[in-house]
């Protein structure tokens, strides 16, 4: 069975072919991905309708370059997915309806994924998959979550930001150091030079005794330290206020992973999302794991963003795990805003 992935949820177009035949984890043929950074930058950020406007010019071109990197046809096509939601509504809809189109004009059934599922699977594709059951702690630009994951179809939400999720934190906090977005990477690497211990910067909920975030109070404490700083700021200065805002954002991720791992009993974490490729995170969650036995997985860095990858494969797995019905209904819906939680096996 191949399946043909398209992700358009943001500024990313990406599309994959895996093959999803037997039991086994679906092999991944192919995968080609657009990136939207250099078009949004003039902005600082992502721009909607911009967006999904370039969705529309590079979605097809990726299919053709997926088929001809996994030689294979459209005829060779079983299933096409699709990221249905969340994501902006606009870009949704280009991916939504490239595919059902597609999928009619080939008489093939058509799949609806949820984003954030996509991202949890993705290490599956690494050279380090995990098994079930493990907490997933999944980072992007919109979402800070930790959950319990014990089979595919099968999350119980363990704690979520109650405001800025970590990649806004990084996104929001670089901007204020005059850094171009994305700000997340930037900020990591201007903070490289800097001493994480320069700025005392608060750690919002980390004593709570829940598995909640909150990220809002730190964005407003580096804007006042930079404020603080001047314009323009010293350059060591700004280093080290980096290296500071990063230390603080890991630090809260780190342990809230950490206590959902004691909560639950579980031994294994899975981390996914864009701020998963940060090096600062992997190596304080890889220090940690080696000294109370656990396992930490990650996406290959290249699987970390948003792509087509995540998302044929999490059409796959569920297939194989008897969750979805081949439909050939090819009238379609997005979902912007669509909690991980609602999905049930």
């Amino acid at each position: 069975m191949l399946v043909l992935g398209i992700e358009s949820s943001c500024d990313e177009t990406g599309v994959a072919l895996v093959d999803a035949s037997g039991q086994g984890v679906p092999a991944l043929l192919a995968h080609a991905l657009h990136s939207q950074i250099d078009m949004h930058q003039a902005y600082g950020g992502v721009v909607p309708e911009l967006a999904s406007r370039d969705h529309i010019r590079r979605v097809l071109p990726l299919i053709s370059e997926v088929l001809g990197q996994a030689q294979r046809s459209l005829a060779d096509v079983d299933v096409v997915a699709y990221t249905r939601g969340p994501g902006l509504a606009g870009a949704l809809l280009v991916g939504a309806g490239v595919a059902c189109s597609l999928a009619a004009a080939l008489g093939k059934p058509v799949m609806g994924v949820h984003h954030l599922e996509g991202h949890l699977l993705s290490p599956f594709l690494s050279s380090d998959p995990p098994q079930f059951s493990f907490v997933a702690l999944l980072v992007s630009g919109g979402h800070t979550q930790l959950m319990r994951v014990d089979r595919v179809g099968s999350y119980e939400l363990l704690g979520e930001t109650i405001d800025d999720a970590a990649g806004e934190a990084f996104d929001k906090s670089a901007k204020l150091l005059g850094l171009p977005y994305p700000g997340g990477p930037h900020l990591a690497k201007l903070g490289q030079g800097g001493n994480a211990q320069a700025f005392k910067l608060p750690r919002p909920l980390l004593h709570s005794g829940d598995l909640d975030f909150s990220f809002s109070g730190l964005k407003t404490a580096v804007l006042t330290q930079a404020k603080k700083l001047g314009d323009p700021m010293d350059e060591q200065a700004r280093a080290d206020l980096a290296a500071s805002t990063q230390a603080a954002i890991v630090e809260v991720l780190v342990k809230k992973s950490l206590k959902a791992l004691e909560q639950t009993g579980l031994t294994r974490l899975v981390v996914a999302g864009g701020v998963g490729a940060n090096a600062l995170l992997r190596e304080q969650l890889n220090a940690a794991g080696a000294k109370k036995g656990i396992r930490v997985h990650y996406p290959e860095m290249h699987l970390c963003t948003d792509n087509g990858a995540m998302i044929a494969l999490a059409a796959g797995m569920r297939l194989q795990a008897g969750l979805e019905s081949l439909q050939r209904g090819y009238t379609f819906d997005v979902k912007p805003r669509w909690g991980l939680a609602e999905i049930t096996a």
